[in-house]
Protein backbone atom coordinates (compact mmCIF):
# COMPACT_ATOMS: atom_id res chain seq x y z
CA UNK A 1 0.00 0.00 0.00
CA UNK A 2 1.25 3.37 -0.97
CA UNK A 3 1.11 5.90 1.69
CA UNK A 4 2.10 9.61 1.68
CA UNK A 5 3.01 11.50 4.07
CA UNK A 6 2.66 15.35 4.84
CA UNK A 7 5.17 16.99 7.23
CA UNK A 8 5.67 20.97 8.19
CA UNK A 9 2.25 22.57 8.85
CA UNK A 10 1.65 24.65 12.47
CA UNK A 11 0.72 27.91 13.44
CA UNK A 12 2.18 31.11 11.86
CA UNK A 13 1.57 34.72 11.99
CA UNK A 14 0.55 36.59 9.17
CA UNK A 15 3.20 37.35 6.62
CA UNK A 16 5.48 34.52 8.10
CA UNK A 17 6.52 31.17 6.42
CA UNK A 18 6.16 27.41 6.24
CA UNK A 19 7.35 24.91 4.62
CA UNK A 20 5.97 21.57 3.59
CA UNK A 21 6.81 18.26 2.55
CA UNK A 22 5.15 15.52 1.07
CA UNK A 23 7.26 11.96 0.76
CA UNK A 24 6.59 8.26 0.17
CA UNK A 25 6.58 5.95 3.11
CA UNK A 26 8.37 3.07 1.65
CA UNK A 27 11.21 4.50 -0.74
CA UNK A 28 10.29 2.47 -3.81
CA UNK A 29 7.43 3.91 -3.86
CA UNK A 30 8.37 7.12 -6.81
CA UNK A 31 6.40 10.02 -6.49
CA UNK A 32 5.66 11.49 -10.41
CA UNK A 33 3.29 14.63 -10.51
CA UNK A 34 2.56 16.01 -7.10
CA UNK A 35 -0.65 18.49 -6.58
CA UNK A 36 -0.64 20.07 -3.59
CA UNK A 37 -4.19 20.89 -2.25
CA UNK A 38 -5.95 22.73 0.34
CA UNK A 39 -9.40 22.54 2.30
CA UNK A 40 -10.71 24.93 4.58
CA UNK A 41 -13.58 24.96 6.88
CA UNK A 42 -16.42 24.66 5.10
CA UNK A 43 -14.96 24.96 1.71
CA UNK A 44 -14.10 23.03 -1.13
CA UNK A 45 -10.72 20.95 -1.46
CA UNK A 46 -8.70 23.27 -3.74
CA UNK A 47 -5.58 23.10 -6.09
CA UNK A 48 -2.66 25.22 -4.89
CA UNK A 49 0.12 24.42 -6.93
CA UNK A 50 1.63 21.07 -8.84
CA UNK A 51 4.85 19.69 -10.15
CA UNK A 52 5.30 17.00 -12.97
CA UNK A 53 7.88 14.32 -12.71
CA UNK A 54 9.88 16.66 -14.99
CA UNK A 55 10.18 19.79 -12.44
CA UNK A 56 7.52 21.66 -14.42
CA UNK A 57 4.74 23.83 -11.93
CA UNK A 58 1.70 25.79 -11.78
CA UNK A 59 -0.03 27.85 -9.12
CA UNK A 60 -3.09 28.74 -8.25
CA UNK A 61 -4.02 32.60 -8.49
CA UNK A 62 -4.54 33.14 -4.59
CA UNK A 63 -0.59 31.63 -3.92
CA UNK A 64 0.98 32.87 -6.52
CA UNK A 65 4.51 35.04 -6.43
CA UNK A 66 4.21 33.80 -2.23
CA UNK A 67 4.39 29.63 -2.63
CA UNK A 68 7.31 28.08 -4.20
CA UNK A 69 6.60 23.85 -5.14
CA UNK A 70 9.75 21.75 -5.60
CA UNK A 71 11.36 18.65 -5.57
CA UNK A 72 14.15 16.45 -4.53
CA UNK A 73 14.17 13.26 -6.73
CA UNK A 74 17.41 11.74 -4.86
CA UNK A 75 15.05 12.40 -1.19
CA UNK A 76 11.58 10.94 -3.07
CA UNK A 77 10.15 14.35 -1.69
CA UNK A 78 8.03 17.33 -2.78
CA UNK A 79 8.18 20.31 -1.64
CA UNK A 80 5.72 23.86 -0.73
CA UNK A 81 7.32 26.78 0.47
CA UNK A 82 4.97 29.17 2.15
CA UNK A 83 5.83 32.96 2.18
CA UNK A 84 3.92 36.02 3.18
CA UNK A 85 1.40 34.06 4.69
CA UNK A 86 -1.91 35.39 5.30
CA UNK A 87 -4.60 34.15 7.35
CA UNK A 88 -7.10 33.24 4.26
CA UNK A 89 -4.24 30.61 3.44
CA UNK A 90 -5.53 28.77 6.77
CA UNK A 91 -6.12 25.18 5.93
CA UNK A 92 -5.63 21.99 5.77
CA UNK A 93 -2.87 21.21 3.12
CA UNK A 94 -2.76 17.79 1.24
CA UNK A 95 -0.43 16.54 -1.54
CA UNK A 96 -1.59 13.88 -3.75
CA UNK A 97 0.83 12.12 -6.26
CA UNK A 98 0.94 9.60 -8.48
CA UNK A 99 2.55 6.57 -7.72
CA UNK A 100 3.16 3.93 -11.03
CA UNK A 101 0.42 5.36 -12.34
CA UNK A 102 -2.42 5.98 -9.81
CA UNK A 103 -3.18 8.92 -7.38
CA UNK A 104 -2.52 8.66 -3.98
CA UNK A 105 -3.46 11.22 -1.01
CA UNK A 106 -1.88 11.91 2.06
CA UNK A 107 -3.34 12.15 5.19
CA UNK A 108 -3.05 16.13 5.30
CA UNK A 109 -1.38 18.76 7.47
CA UNK A 110 -2.81 21.61 9.30
CA UNK A 111 -2.01 24.93 8.44
CA UNK A 112 -2.98 28.30 10.76
CA UNK A 113 -2.07 31.32 10.32
CA UNK A 114 -3.15 33.83 12.89
CA UNK A 115 -1.65 36.57 15.39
Amino acid sequence: QVHLVESGGGLVQPGGSLRLSCAASRSNDIIDRVDWYRQAPGKQRALVALITSGGGTNYGSSVKGRFTISRDNAKNTVYLQMNSLKPEDTAVYFCRGIVRGNFYWGQGTQVTVSS
